[in-house]
């Protein structure tokens, strides 16, 4: 897309939101801060790079056979930078723990230690990202039953817990070096395939292992805990333990964040409608952007009604500084950069559609009643030119606008992927 037509497009753009009262620059400047937290583990079919662990369990499974997926740590980050190359803004990374730089060896869970993360810093601040984690409690010999720090056993519940107690301790070390706040995400795919009788039993023991777990106590200058649910899983359809209302609990009563992943709730819900509520009872929230579809929890982000809606709720609600978004997908059946590259696009796409919207117009409508208005308003709203105010965005940060994108991925492929 030639220079010009962007730049006629923009001035088109500015005077046609100008005519309703809305600031495009302004907007702009405001979705600039928005840093989004790439998933290191779309890039390797969450693989990781443990010794002698390649085998995924826990209810994460990858489908597809897309070839040139990442196979050691050097072409994950050179993916990541490529990805990161073809998106504007400045971003981060989230790794899992399982993700440790190991150099072969065989580090159990509950030993890792801030050595195995190290060159992940040195490569972050190289390259100037900033880094988020989490800890990894599937995929283990200790989770091969469904569950961890639920776990009946005691002795397979401290094990968890101390892996989640260095896990945190690492996320605060990464935010020290990096000066950056990491926001450290606990996830367990603790839960049942079939009935279970004392879902009380393992409730409780999850409080009592989150309440160890929390009793270090962090620098929340340098980290923030955040908490996830689940409504099912695959391999566990029956019963979850870290429920939506167990977290949601947990989080308010302990003042920890709790996190709204995408895809993680019953197909008929929507995480956009709980997010004006939890932020009256809590100081932030992390998001999980994805995308489900039926059953699974993890299509790669789109621009859809709903992830326009999480958007628009944020904006409207004016939470932008509390609100952390990360992506969290992970498909195997596409050229895995470009799921990268669609999935931030996309969620930079509603937010900046978010903060273009006449939403000073849409209240007063709204404060006097004048339902026809507010409904027209927001129809005409959808055909606004953001596009082109995206477009100049792309091209004023130096990044590839709209879809010639495709071919400089394209390239990278034939270049790099296509070799492994």
């Amino acid at each position: 897309m030639k220079t010009e037509q962007i730049n006629q497009a923009f001035e088109y753009a500015k005077s046609r939101y100008a005519s309703l009262g809305i600031d495009v620059e302004k907007a702009v400047a405001e979705m600039d801060k928005l840093s989004i937290s790439l998933h290191c583990w779309q890039a390797d079919d969450v693989t990781g790079f443990e010794a002698g662990n390649d085998e995924l369990t826990g209810g994460i499974q990858v489908t597809g056979n897309y070839p040139g997926k990442a196979r050691t740590i050097d072409e994950l980050r050179a993916d990541i930078d490529k990805a990161m190359s073809l998106i504007p803004g400045e971003h981060r990374v989230n790794l899992h723990a399982l993700y440790g730089d190991f150099g072969g060896e065989k580090v159990d869970r509950d030993q890792i230690e801030i050595k195995h993360f190290q060159s992940w810093i040195d490569w972050a601040k190289d390259k100037g990202y900033k880094l988020d984690f989490n800890a990894t409690c599937f995929s283990h010999e200790k989770s091969a039953d469904g569950f961890t720090l639920s776990h009946p056993d005691p002795a397979i519940r401290q094990f968890w817990i101390e892996h989640v107690i260095r896990c945190r301790k690492i996320a605060e070390e990464m935010g020290r070096q990096l000066g950056s706040k990491c926001i450290h995400n606990i996830w367990i795919p603790d839960g049942s395939k079939d009935l279970v009788i004392d879902r009380s039993l393992y409730r409780q023991n999850l409080k009592n292992s989150l309440d160890k777990i929390f009793e270090y106590k962090t620098n929340d200058e340098l980290m923030l805990d955040s908490i996830e649910c689940k409504l099912f899983g695959i391999g566990s359809e029956s019963f979850v333990v870290g429920s939506h209302e167990f977290y949601m609990g947990y989080g308010i009563a302990n003042n920890k964040m709790i996190t709204l992943d995408a895809g993680h709730f019953h197909p008929t819900e929507v995480i956009s409608d709980k997010i004006s509520s939890l932020l009256l009872f809590t100081p932030e929230i992390l998001l999980h952007v994805s995308r489900g579809v039926r059953w699974d929890s993890d299509h790669v982000v789109i621009l859809n009604d709903e992830l326009q809606a999480i958007a628009q709720e944020i904006i409207r609600a004016k939470a932008l500084d509390r609100v952390h978004v990360g992506l969290d997908f992970f498909d195997a059946s596409i050229n895995r950069i470009g799921a990268y590259v669609i999935g931030v696009r996309a969620t930079q796409k509603a937010f900046l559609q978010a903060l273009l919207e006449p939403t000073v117009q849409l209240r007063s409508y709204e404060a006097n009643g004048q339902n026809f208005e507010r409904l027209a308003l927001l129809e005409e709203s959808k055909s606004l030119p953001w596009a082109a105010v995206y477009d100049y965005y792309c091209a004023s940060k130096g990044i590839i606008a709209a879809e010639d994108y495709i071919s400089d991925i394209q390239q990278y492929e034939k270049e790099v992927t296509s070799k492994r």
